[in-house]
Order: structure tokens, then sequence, then C-alpha cells
């Protein structure tokens, strides 16, 4: 039996003042009272194009913010509406259509249509319902759970895909760099030309109550890298001094995510960032991340020039997908 989504359950609730009590969080999670609404600073917003300062600013950003927003990376902007048109374009399909590619939590992935990914402790939902899919490699990409409309869905993630290679080979060799290591050394130690980099198109309806409820509960990613295209309905928040801050949208950037394995891999040198989303009374808001993860089967740990003595290993080694079922599943790592 299909899980009752998000959106659906938003239609039904069009012009009343209430939620159902799952998706109400716990009072020290709910934005209403956990926004910091005082003067933060912003997020750092780095110039891919300025190839003399691109290196440390990355590497800085990523010590002290695991966030940061990427002006000028070179994707042509006609290219990015079209990815965001057709993935808006499927969330309007008719619901029975968009259920054909319900993910099956029997087959061990993640990919397909759903809402609510993660166990919660206290039985709480998220207010929002996603489409996943691989990207990259080419053999692990299933076009069964790519949507067959509109009938330039595949067409445009495949576009935009081929830009997102190159930008994140210059995230990854500026992380290297920023370390201290060849530029290569992120790359090969996450497993080369075989990285995965997994789609998702995050849903979130209008909410009648946006100050209760969150789309996606605070978190770090999985991932080595997220790369990020946002809409301009606002939404992301970040961790930062113990605060809960808004992101600013900045037109045509894209949101850099560091994830848990570059945080392992530096043996804490980048911080991956914590971080939610939160949804909006009138609008719906919709963001695309690209998860940028070792292969299963890599083992991913710190690397050897930055463990000694006097500074031991803070994370443990274990291949990547041993490391994602335990982090899914909120099981000791």
């Amino acid at each position: 039996m299909a899980q009752v989504k998000v959106q659906a359950i938003a239609s039904m609730l069009q012009s009343k003042d209430t939620i159902p009590p799952e998706f109400v969080r716990m009072e020290d999670e709910q934005p209403g009272a956990t926004t910091y609404r005082g003067p933060a600073p912003a997020v750092p917003v780095i110039d891919l194009a300025d190839t003399d300062r691109v290196v440390a600013a990355i590497a800085d950003a990523s010590r002290e913010w695991g966030i940061f927003q990427l002006v000028n990376h070179g994707i042509p902007a006609a290219v990015i509406g079209e990815l965001q048109r057709v993935g808006r374009e499927f969330f309007e399909l008719p619901q029975e259509e968009k259920e054909s590619y319900a993910a099956d939590p029997r087959s061990g992935s993640i990919e397909g249509y759903g809402t609510q990914i993660q166990k919660d402790p206290n039985g709480k939902k998220a207010w929002g319902d996603y489409l996943f899919h691989n990207v990259w490699p080419p053999s692990r990409i299933n076009h069964g759970m790519w949507p067959r409309q509109p009938s330039s869905y595949r067409e445009a993630n495949e576009e935009y895909t081929k830009y997102l290679l190159g930008i994140l080979d210059k995230i990854l060799d500026s992380l290297s760099l920023g370390l201290g290591l060849e530029g290569s050394a992120l790359k090969k130690a996450l497993g080369g030309e075989e990285m995965d980099m997994l789609l998702k198109i995050n849903y979130y309806p209008p909410c009648p109550r946006p100050g209760l409820a969150l789309g996606v509960v605070a978190h770090s990613d999985l991932s080595a890298v997220t790369i990020l295209v946002p809409s301009d309905v606002p939404g992301l928040q970040i961790s930062k001094d113990d605060r809960w801050i808004d992101i600013d949208y900045v037109p045509g950037a894209l949101i850099i995510h560091i994830g848990d394995q570059i945080e392992i891999l530096s043996n804490g040198k980048y911080k991956s960032v914590l971080h939610r989303a939160t949804v909006n009374k009138e609008k719906v808001r919709i963001s695309w991340p690209v998860f940028c993860s070792p292969p299963p089967e890599m083992m991913v740990g710190p690397l050897p020039q930055f463990v000694s003595d006097q500074n031991p290993a803070k994370y443990k080694t274990k291949k990547y997908k041993d490391y994602q079922y335990c982090k899914l599943n909120k099981l000791p790592q």
C-alpha cells in the first residue's frame, strides 16, 4: 500500500490552519521558536572564476562553515532552468503516475518517489516528498527510475550532470590543495571516476503551520560533497554557533555542502555542515541537491597524513555502504 504523500495531505488542508500532529515537531525543533532572528554572518559566497583566490576561499569556508555558495560556476542559466522546469512538472503529474516511480524499501535502494526516508525516534514526520535517482556513473543509472514525463526530463538531467562533473572536480581539487595534498588526492580517496552522484528533488508543499513543521530535520549529509540548486523560496537553515540561521538566496548560485565523508577523510579539518529545511505557508519550495559520494564498497577513513600519536583518528574506517546503513537507521558508527 502506497504511503500517503505530503503533497496530497497539503491539498486536503487548503484554507485550514492546522496540520496533523505527527508533523508537529518537538518544541526544541520547531523553527518558529528556534530560528535566530538577530544579525548573523552571511554564508561565504565564492567566485569560482577567481582562480587566484578560489582554493583558499573554498578551504577556509569548509573549515569554518562547512557550506558556501558558488557563483560564476559556468552552468548556463538555461540548463539550470530546464532542470527546475522538468522537476516541477514531475510533481504536478497525477498522483497515480508519480506512484509508478515509488521507492521500494525491499530493494535496498533509496531511488524512487517517496516521503520520509529517515527513522524518527519520536515518530514525527517531515513536511516534504522527494524523488531520488542516480545520475552518475553510467553503470549506476537505472533509467526506470527517471520520469518519462515530462518528455524532456532525461535530456535536462543528462545535460545538467555534464556540467556538474567538472564543478565537482574543481571543488575536490581545491579541498585537496587546501589540505596541502595533491589536487587529485581527495577524488582518488573517494573512488575517482566511479564516484556516485545521486540527485534528489525535495518538494515541500505549502504548510498551514510552518512554524511548527520541518521539511527536512536537522542532519549532516552522508555524502562527500553536496551540490544544490535552490529555488527562490528560501528555507535552508544551518546551525552556526549553536543558532539556526537562514541562508540567503543568491540568484544563480549553487549551494555547496561539505558532507560526512570529507570530514572523515580530513580527520575533522573540514566540517560537515548541520542543516535543516523549513517550509512556507503560501508557496511550494523545491530544491535539487546532488549527493556526490564514494562507491558503496569503497573503504573510507581518515587519511594517514592527518593521523598521528598527537592527533589520533577521530573516525572509523569502513565501507561507505555500511556508514550509510548505520546513519539512515540511526545506529552507532
